[in-house]
Protein backbone atom coordinates (compact mmCIF):
# COMPACT_ATOMS: atom_id res chain seq x y z
CA UNK A 1 0.00 0.00 0.00
CA UNK A 2 1.33 3.38 -1.05
CA UNK A 3 1.69 6.03 1.68
CA UNK A 4 -0.29 9.27 1.57
CA UNK A 5 2.96 11.19 1.07
CA UNK A 6 3.86 9.01 -1.93
CA UNK A 7 0.40 9.56 -3.41
CA UNK A 8 0.83 13.33 -3.07
CA UNK A 9 4.19 12.96 -4.82
CA UNK A 10 2.43 11.08 -7.62
CA UNK A 11 -0.23 13.82 -7.82
CA UNK A 12 2.56 16.40 -8.14
CA UNK A 13 3.85 14.35 -11.07
CA UNK A 14 0.43 14.55 -12.75
CA UNK A 15 -0.88 11.09 -11.87
CA UNK A 16 -4.67 11.56 -11.54
CA UNK A 17 -5.09 7.93 -10.39
CA UNK A 18 -3.17 8.84 -7.26
CA UNK A 19 -5.85 11.38 -6.37
CA UNK A 20 -8.50 8.68 -6.80
CA UNK A 21 -6.61 6.41 -4.39
CA UNK A 22 -6.31 9.24 -1.87
CA UNK A 23 -10.03 9.99 -2.18
CA UNK A 24 -10.97 6.34 -1.64
CA UNK A 25 -8.72 6.14 1.40
CA UNK A 26 -9.99 9.29 3.13
CA UNK A 27 -13.45 10.16 1.76
CA UNK A 28 -15.49 8.75 4.64
CA UNK A 29 -13.31 10.35 7.27
CA UNK A 30 -13.36 13.70 5.44
CA UNK A 31 -17.15 13.60 5.21
CA UNK A 32 -17.64 12.69 8.87
CA UNK A 33 -15.27 15.37 10.09
CA UNK A 34 -16.96 17.99 7.91
CA UNK A 35 -20.38 16.82 9.10
CA UNK A 36 -19.33 17.19 12.70
CA UNK A 37 -18.05 20.70 12.00
CA UNK A 38 -20.88 22.09 9.87
CA UNK A 39 -23.85 19.96 10.97
CA UNK A 40 -25.39 19.56 7.52
CA UNK A 41 -24.92 16.46 5.40
CA UNK A 42 -25.15 18.23 2.03
CA UNK A 43 -22.64 20.87 3.08
CA UNK A 44 -20.36 18.19 4.53
CA UNK A 45 -20.44 16.30 1.24
CA UNK A 46 -19.62 19.48 -0.69
CA UNK A 47 -16.82 20.39 1.72
CA UNK A 48 -15.24 16.94 1.54
CA UNK A 49 -15.31 17.05 -2.27
CA UNK A 50 -13.86 20.56 -2.33
CA UNK A 51 -11.14 19.45 0.11
CA UNK A 52 -9.93 16.82 -2.34
CA UNK A 53 -9.96 19.36 -5.17
CA UNK A 54 -7.83 21.64 -2.98
CA UNK A 55 -5.43 18.76 -2.32
CA UNK A 56 -5.07 18.30 -6.06
CA UNK A 57 -4.60 22.00 -6.75
CA UNK A 58 -2.28 22.56 -3.77
CA UNK A 59 -0.19 19.39 -4.04
CA UNK A 60 2.87 21.46 -4.95
CA UNK A 61 2.69 23.26 -1.60
CA UNK A 62 2.60 20.04 0.43
CA UNK A 63 5.79 19.17 2.31
CA UNK A 64 6.17 15.39 1.85
CA UNK A 65 8.34 15.17 4.96
CA UNK A 66 5.25 16.07 7.03
CA UNK A 67 2.25 13.83 7.75
CA UNK A 68 -0.63 14.18 5.30
CA UNK A 69 -3.58 14.11 7.72
CA UNK A 70 -2.86 17.35 9.64
CA UNK A 71 -2.43 19.19 6.33
CA UNK A 72 -5.62 17.66 4.92
CA UNK A 73 -7.53 18.33 8.13
CA UNK A 74 -6.51 22.00 7.98
CA UNK A 75 -8.03 22.18 4.48
CA UNK A 76 -11.31 20.65 5.74
CA UNK A 77 -11.32 22.90 8.79
CA UNK A 78 -10.72 26.08 6.77
CA UNK A 79 -13.40 25.13 4.25
CA UNK A 80 -15.83 24.41 7.09
CA UNK A 81 -15.18 27.80 8.69
CA UNK A 82 -15.75 29.53 5.36
CA UNK A 83 -18.93 27.51 4.74
CA UNK A 84 -20.29 28.40 8.19
CA UNK A 85 -19.51 32.06 7.65
CA UNK A 86 -21.38 32.05 4.33
CA UNK A 87 -24.26 30.12 5.87
CA UNK A 88 -24.62 32.59 8.72
CA UNK A 89 -24.85 35.41 6.16
CA UNK A 90 -27.63 33.69 4.22
CA UNK A 91 -29.00 32.12 7.47
CA UNK A 92 -32.09 30.35 6.12
CA UNK A 93 -30.07 27.19 5.47
CA UNK A 94 -31.61 24.51 7.68
CA UNK A 95 -29.39 22.18 9.65
CA UNK A 96 -30.04 18.45 9.40
CA UNK A 97 -30.77 17.88 13.07
CA UNK A 98 -32.56 14.62 12.28
CA UNK A 99 -29.48 13.14 10.64
CA UNK A 100 -28.00 11.46 13.70
CA UNK A 101 -26.06 8.80 11.82
CA UNK A 102 -22.74 10.31 12.80
CA UNK A 103 -23.65 9.82 16.46
CA UNK A 104 -23.71 6.04 15.85
CA UNK A 105 -27.04 5.28 17.48
CA UNK A 106 -27.88 1.57 17.49
CA UNK A 107 -31.19 1.25 15.70
CA UNK A 108 -31.84 -2.40 16.61
CA UNK A 109 -34.23 -1.53 19.48
CA UNK A 110 -36.58 1.28 18.33
CA UNK A 111 -38.22 1.86 21.73
CA UNK A 112 -34.94 2.22 23.57
CA UNK A 113 -33.49 4.35 20.82
CA UNK A 114 -36.38 6.82 20.65
CA UNK A 115 -35.05 8.49 23.78
CA UNK A 116 -31.49 8.28 22.44
CA UNK A 117 -32.60 9.94 19.22
CA UNK A 118 -34.27 12.78 21.12
CA UNK A 119 -31.08 13.27 23.13
CA UNK A 120 -29.02 13.12 19.94
CA UNK A 121 -31.15 15.84 18.33
CA UNK A 122 -30.67 18.08 21.37
CA UNK A 123 -26.97 17.29 21.42
CA UNK A 124 -26.65 18.13 17.74
CA UNK A 125 -28.41 21.46 18.27
CA UNK A 126 -26.20 22.23 21.25
CA UNK A 127 -23.07 21.35 19.28
CA UNK A 128 -24.10 23.76 16.55
CA UNK A 129 -24.41 26.55 19.11
CA UNK A 130 -20.81 26.11 20.22
CA UNK A 131 -17.98 28.16 18.78
CA UNK A 132 -16.20 26.45 15.90
CA UNK A 133 -13.11 25.62 18.00
CA UNK A 134 -15.22 24.02 20.75
CA UNK A 135 -17.26 22.01 18.25
CA UNK A 136 -14.06 20.98 16.48
CA UNK A 137 -12.34 19.62 19.60
CA UNK A 138 -15.46 17.72 20.75
CA UNK A 139 -16.05 16.28 17.27
CA UNK A 140 -12.48 15.03 16.99
CA UNK A 141 -12.37 13.46 20.44
CA UNK A 142 -15.88 12.12 20.94
CA UNK A 143 -17.19 11.45 17.44
CA UNK A 144 -13.95 10.62 15.62
CA UNK A 145 -12.47 8.79 18.64
CA UNK A 146 -9.10 10.51 18.39
CA UNK A 147 -6.69 10.49 21.33
CA UNK A 148 -5.33 13.69 22.87
CA UNK A 149 -2.01 13.05 21.15
CA UNK A 150 -3.68 12.56 17.76
CA UNK A 151 -5.70 15.76 18.15
CA UNK A 152 -2.61 17.69 19.26
CA UNK A 153 -0.76 16.46 16.18
CA UNK A 154 -3.68 17.17 13.88
CA UNK A 155 -4.28 20.70 15.17
CA UNK A 156 -0.62 21.51 15.78
CA UNK A 157 -1.17 22.41 19.43
CA UNK A 158 0.26 20.99 22.69
CA UNK A 159 -1.50 18.05 24.34
CA UNK A 160 -2.21 20.20 27.41
CA UNK A 161 -4.01 22.72 25.23
CA UNK A 162 -6.13 19.92 23.78
CA UNK A 163 -7.05 18.77 27.28
CA UNK A 164 -7.86 22.32 28.40
CA UNK A 165 -9.91 23.17 25.30
CA UNK A 166 -11.79 19.88 25.59
CA UNK A 167 -12.55 20.50 29.27
CA UNK A 168 -14.03 23.95 28.62
CA UNK A 169 -15.85 22.84 25.47
CA UNK A 170 -17.50 19.98 27.37
CA UNK A 171 -18.50 22.40 30.10
CA UNK A 172 -20.12 24.76 27.57
CA UNK A 173 -21.86 21.82 25.90
CA UNK A 174 -23.20 20.58 29.23
CA UNK A 175 -24.56 24.05 30.00
CA UNK A 176 -26.32 24.16 26.63
CA UNK A 177 -27.77 20.69 27.15
CA UNK A 178 -29.12 21.74 30.57
CA UNK A 179 -30.87 24.68 28.89
CA UNK A 180 -32.61 22.28 26.50
CA UNK A 181 -33.98 20.29 29.46
CA UNK A 182 -35.20 23.28 31.47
Amino acid sequence: MCSDQALIGDIKSGNKNALGKLVERHKQSAYRIALGLVGNKDDAFDISQEAFLRVYRSADTYDESQPFLPWFYKIISNLSKTWLSKRSRRENKMVDVDDTSYLLIDRSNPEENLEKKEIAVKLRRALLELDFEDREIITLQHFRGMSYDEIANLLGIPKGTVMSRLYYARKKLADLMRQFYE
